[in-house]
């Protein structure tokens, strides 16, 4: 990419998008095109082909997606394969219209089957059958993933897929119902440290309430005290996070120096061409509530609630790939942990 090259970030306002745009001006580029939800609807066919037409972008970084936790992709399953497979299909497809040089498409380790060998391996995908509770979402990804490797068998396009592993950092989603958990368990532990203290004008502020009484009510409903606060599932599953910045820093790269023929290495059966992004460090549920309760310095406990859904009990990404290419992250969890907070605080 040249530093005066048109590169369109879609979804630059969210946890994904917003440390692409960050990454791409530190790095000095000039030219970066975005659009609100409000003014580009990308799950609208005709609408995404006149932006295409009118602005031709030569690079493009697919970040928008309709993304959850556990809750949310469960619930709103069709939301989540519909409005997807939508963007996806609209933004891939007019790239290819109007001559993209480049797109990165961004989708997720859900890709992979739920009982899938650790770590997690590129030609791991399509092994097995997916988590249930995340289904649509991942397969909604897996087009995604398909769709770029046939568009550029058939079209000679080049267009890369990067699956990262769970993100959290600056602009994440701190909703109690339909974020994930670490940014979850981050408000979760903040709010009862608030409690705790009894600071009830910082807790009226960050609930968007005007009376204790409201407060309690949503406190009571997510399962706040000022003594513990609840954790659905055991606590025993095994995750892996990655700084947000360091993965857009991985994205970056990857657009500036590699291609799709470095994606793969059988060229009679181009397949499994996507490249994991993680850290390939994991760590348990229940560790991770703990070392956020010692961040953010609250002194309650916490209850897991084994009634409800632990989801895949281990999903470490295997990285080799990515470090073969040249790129290996350098934020660690708790350091990540400790400038979230602070950005949460400052927010």
């Amino acid at each position: 990419m040249e530093k005066a090259s048109k590169i369109f970030v879609a979804g630059h306002n969210g946890l994904v998008g917003s440390a692409l745009v960050k990454n791409l001006i530190q790095k000095g580029y000039t030219n970066i095109v975005t659009r609100t939800r409000q003014e580009l609807d990308l799950t609208n066919t005709s609408d995404v082909t006149t932006f295409f037409a009118a602005e031709k972008p030569d690079y493009v970084f697919l970040a928008a997606a309709k993304v959850g936790g556990i809750i949310a992709n469960n619930t709103y399953r069709a939301d989540f394969i519909y409005e997807n497979l939508m963007i996806q299909n609209n933004i891939i497809h007019q790239s290819y219209i109007n001559g993209v040089k480049k797109l990165l498409f961004l989708g997720s380790t859900c890709i992979y089957p739920k009982n899938c060998p650790q770590p997690m391996k590129e030609e791991y995908l399509l092994t097995d059958e997916l988590e249930y509770t995340n289904e649509p979402y991942a397969i909604a990804k897996i087009a995604g993933i398909k769709m770029c490797e046939s568009y550029n068998i058939q079209y000679k396009t080049n267009f890369i897929s990067v699956m990262p592993t769970n993100l959290y950092g600056p602009n994440d989603n701190f909703d109690l119902e339909k974020s994930h958990v670490l940014p979850a368990l981050l408000r979760k532990v903040h709010l009862a440290k608030l409690l705790s203290e009894n600071n009830i004008e910082a807790l009226l502020l960050d609930l968007k309430v005007n009376t204790l009484d409201e407060a309690n009510l949503l406190l009571n409903q997510y399962k706040i005290a000022k003594d513990k606060v609840e954790i659905w599932g055991s606590g025993a599953p095994m995750r892996e996070f990655l700084w947000s910045e360091d993965m857009a820093d991985a994205c970056v790269f990857i657009m500036e120096n590699r291609d799709f023929k470095d994606c793969y290495s059988n060229p009679d059966t181009i397949k499994n061409t996507h490249i994991n992004i993680g850290t390939g460090i994991d760590i348990s549920i229940k560790d991770l509530a703990y070392l956020i309760k010692e961040i953010v310095g609250y002194d309650g406990d916490f209850v897991f609630n084994t009634e409800k859904p632990d989801g895949t009990l281990k999903k470490l990404t295997d990285c080799g790939k990515l470090n073969n290419l040249g790129w290996k992250h350098k934020i660690d969890l708790a350091e990540g942990i400790k400038k979230m907070y602070l950005w949460y605080l400052d927010k």
